[in-house]
């Protein structure tokens, strides 16, 4: 299993100032070499079957035809830790709680995961969107998304793209965006944005109102987010008050595969 280990990260004032002027920022080396090794296996376990997930999988690229047939044009899988016995008590995770607690606030507390790969030549770009457009209305919208980068994120294989302060004006209107996958989009492109590249091993946080997109991955190589999501606990509970919880789907899978997931 992944290291438990939690060196504090201590969120500079000049880091936290950014991410409040322009809705992001970078924390270089959140997870370290080892780390990285064990959390890349866990993910390939997910990606290639071994473990699990039932309709916690889907095509989040399926708004665009698919020029690989093999997989999925953008591969989501959410809730990873509902899988997995003890991965939310793992560095990753600990250390993403910390930073967003400096980011915005305290009471910040794990609401969701995700998984979203891009394989080599899938060229499937995530349209621009807010995440907050995918979320229900919450008085509090204090929130931070962490995007690990398991592999070197660049413009060329799908980095992260921001709109810089997009996140202190109102949320554009978000349509569908084409007829297949769950997507949403927005009117945004990127001479509005600066694109973000990212080593493996380091990680981007931003704001739940702070436009961003990516371009597809034209390369031979992967390109493997692990996403992590923090909001105040409060409204957190009012979500799952209202039956709001990203899409788990507890209901309908079992828990598989135990060797798969580096467990021993």
């Amino acid at each position: 299993m992944v290291s438990r280990k939690n060196p504090a990260i201590i969120v500079s004032p000049e880091k936290k100032h950014f991410f409040e002027v322009h809705g992001y920022v970078v924390i270089e080396d959140i997870v370290s070499a080892a780390e990285l090794e064990e959390y890349r296996r866990l993910y390939d376990a997910f990606l290639s079957g071994a473990i699990e997930c039932g309709r916690n999988r889907s095509d989040l690229g399926g708004h665009t035809e698919r020029k690989r047939q093999d997989v999925e044009n953008v591969t989501q899988i959410m809730w990873p830790s509902d899988f997995v016995p003890g991965l939310a008590d793992t560095a990753y995770y600990q250390r993403a709680l910390a930073v967003a607690r400096q980011l915005i606030g305290n009471d910040a507390s794990f609401d969701f995961d995700m998984l979203i790969d891009k394989e080599p030549r899938t060229d499937s770009a995530t349209p621009w969107h807010q995440d907050a457009a995918y979320w229900i209305n919450v008085e509090d919208k204090r929130a931070a998304s962490a995007w690990l980068a398991l592999d070197d994120a660049r413009i060329e294989n799908g980095c992260m793209w921001y709109v810089p302060g997009s996140h202190r004006l109102p949320l554009r209107p978000h349509v569908k965006a084409g007829a297949g996958g769950g997507a949403l989009e927005c009117a945004c492109d990127e001479d509005e944005g600066v694109p973000i590249p990212l080593k493996a091993g380091s990680c981007a946080f931003h704001h739940g109102a702070t436009l961003h997109y990516s371009r597809g991955n034209t390369t031979d190589v992967r390109r493997r987010a692990y996403i992590l999501n923090y909001r105040p606990l409060a409204m957190i509970e009012f979500e799952r008050q209202q039956g709001f919880d990203h899409g788990r789907a507890k209901n309908d899978r079992e828990i598989r595969n135990l060797d798969a997931r580096g467990d021993g």
